[in-house]
């Protein structure tokens, strides 16, 4: 991988520090590591002896990371895993709390970007859209094995496509007379299947699915519920976790998880004292998410669809 060409704007970059206050000496960790960005922040904010923990699951990520955050030396502790293998790593590393914890969800522009990676349908490339090369199903697996009942499930559950059962079924068809092989195959049997779907200016029709056979492929949502609840577990008494999502899967997971922490008593709403002894262990610091200016969408139009939330743990 060329890692002159692994390019990334951090979103929301001034919010993310602010609510997680990064002081002198802190220990945090960037689940979600990509070109180091927030890293580098939260390295400047932490210094002279500040510890950044950076995981992510992309190897050619990994490689760019930590090309840009050498200059810290022992301070900047990088490691090709999963965000909700945070605390296996932590154990490793001998580390019993975190001051914060960032977690930046969804792909990134330079997986969106590299051809190979087979993200997008702005490029003819093979289905791939494993964030971790190394491992698991490709999204041409999926499309070319899994039944017609199966696609459907996956591209309502994880798109919300309205014609989910229509493509999925020009699908098996399709792979009944040849493999679907390409991004750009993929994409333009959803665009004549989708009524509309050659309209020029609309939405394409394969963005919807394209999102859906992602995040089964990475499991992303089963990682974000886990690696959250996790990651609140994991912050010293004080310690704050920042999550940004980007789409409404996401951020409900996230959004329910901190509601669920701050206020868990399982009482009815009449009992006159809490009997079920639930007590919230977090504060929730962004009550309706934070979302970037209008002068950051300008110079990056990924931060549009941005949603910060925010937890300072209590106990």
């Amino acid at each position: 991988m060329d890692t002159a060409n692994f390019k990334h704007l951090s979103v929301l970059p001034n919010e993310v520090l602010a609510l997680l206050d990064v002081q002198p000496g802190a220990i945090v960790l960037d689940g979600t590591l990509g070109a180091g960005g927030h890293s580098n922040l939260i390295l400047q904010a932490s210094a002279p002896d500040g510890v950044l923990i950076g995981l992510d699951r992309d190897q050619d990520a990994l490689q760019k990371a930590g090309e840009v955050l050498a200059p810290y030396g022992d301070r900047a502790i990088l490691r090709h895993a999963n965000f909700s293998e945070a605390g296996e790593v932590l154990e490793e590393l001998g580390i019993d709390g975190l001051d914060g914890m960032l977690l930046d969800l969804g792909v990134s522009s330079y997986q969106l970007d590299e051809v190979e990676r087979g993200f997008s349908f702005r490029f003819d490339a093979p289905l791939d859209m494993r964030m971790n090369r190394q491992t698991g199903i490709t999204a041409a697996e999926l499309v070319n094995e899994e039944s017609v009942e199966e696609l459907t499930l996956i591209f309502k559950k994880y798109g919300e496509e309205r014609w989910s059962k229509r493509i999925a079924r020009k699908i098996e068809r399709v792979r009944e007379i040849e493999p679907i092989a390409t991004t750009l195959q993929l994409a333009t049997l959803i665009q004549e299947t989708v009524p509309g779907g050659m309209i020029p200016g609309r939405l394409h029709p394969a963005t919807r699915v394209f999102q859906a056979l992602r995040i089964r492929v990475n499991e992303e949502l089963e990682h974000v519920a886990k690696g959250v609840e996790r990651g609140i577990e994991l912050l010293k008494p004080g310690g704050v976790l920042a999550v940004i999502s980007f789409h409404s899967l996401e951020d409900r997971i996230v959004k329910n998880i901190f509601k669920h922490r701050a206020n868990p008593c399982t009482c009815p709403p009449r009992l006159p004292m809490c009997a079920c002894g639930l007590v919230a262990d977090v504060e929730v610091l962004t009550r309706r998410g934070v979302r970037a200016t209008e002068e950051e969408v300008d110079g990056n139009p990924r931060s549009r669809s941005a949603i910060l939330r925010a937890v300072k743990r209590l106990v």
